[in-house]
């Protein structure tokens, strides 16, 4: 069941994805190389903790980071490591939840370490523009499909491959609500928008083929060809004649 969601929870999500927001702002320009992963993780949690959240990823199905960090090829839940060091030319995706008074806000963004070959630059801007090219589809009235159609249609468009296996959501009181939102599908298909819900929107997107693996540790999925993935992932709600974005700061919160 979709939870669509009152004017006071909203509010609470707003609170949530401000939190987040300003994890990416701490981030921002302070990547580099030569850190840990887990040093990256370690300037989130402490954001998320300074504003009086918690991390909402921490102890999720026993996950053991507070955020997710993954590197290059790794496509999601990358666990922070101390012995995993950032080196220059480097995409690095972070993946941020954060709780605050019961409620979610959950984004993603993947960053540039020094100086970065042209291809994968190429990849997290495209990996990006296919979000924006789906909520332009997010409004009350269309159909969830349509989002997931216009993200599909602009990877490929663009040569890129979008894994099947992992997706957006639903979010809210919990970190995945109905309904799941696939990178790919059929326009006019799918759940109904309906004002007052809120949603992950998270394009992954591959340089290679679409296929995973994960890894040893239970966590952490790789492309199985080795090329590059890109991740890029925004709480929004759907209002009266658009959406508005709730984990971002100064950029155009609202379609």
């Amino acid at each position: 069941m979709i939870v669509v969601k009152t004017p006071r929870e909203q509010d609470l999500m707003r609170k949530a994805g401000h939190v987040v927001a300003l994890v990416f702002e701490a981030l921002e320009g302070n990547i580099h190389a030569g850190m840990s992963t887990l040093d990256v993780a370690n300037i989130a949690e402490k954001v998320i903790r300074d504003n009086g959240a918690y991390p909402t990823f921490l102890g999720y199905y026993d996950y053991p980071g507070a955020v997710c960090v993954s590197v290059n090829d790794e496509l999601v839940h990358g666990i922070p490591s101390k012995h995993r060091i950032l080196r220059e030319g480097d995409i690095v995706s972070v993946d941020v939840g954060a709780t605050l008074n019961g409620y979610i806000g959950d984004a993603c963004r993947t960053y540039l370490v020094g100086i970065v070959p042209e291809n994968a630059r190429r990849l997290v801007r495209i990996t990006e523009e296919c979000f924006w090219e789906g909520v332009k589809h997010a409004r009350p009235g269309a159909r969830l499909g349509d989002i997931s159609h216009a993200i599909q249609v602009h990877a490929e468009k663009n040569g890129y491959s979008v894994p099947r296996e992992y997706t957006g959501h639903g979010v809210g009181s919990k970190l995945h609500e109905d309904p799941y939102i696939p990178n790919y599908g059929e326009e006019g298909t799918g759940p109904v928008l309906k004002e007052g819900m809120t949603l992950a929107i998270e394009p992954m997107i591959a340089e290679g083929r679409p296929e995973c693996r994960t890894m040893k540790d239970n966590w952490t999925a790789r492309m199985k060809d080795g090329k590059l993935s890109s991740h890029y992932e925004n709480s929004i709600l759907i209002t009266k004649d658009g959406y508005e974005v709730l984990t971002m700061l100064k950029e155009d919160h609202h379609g």
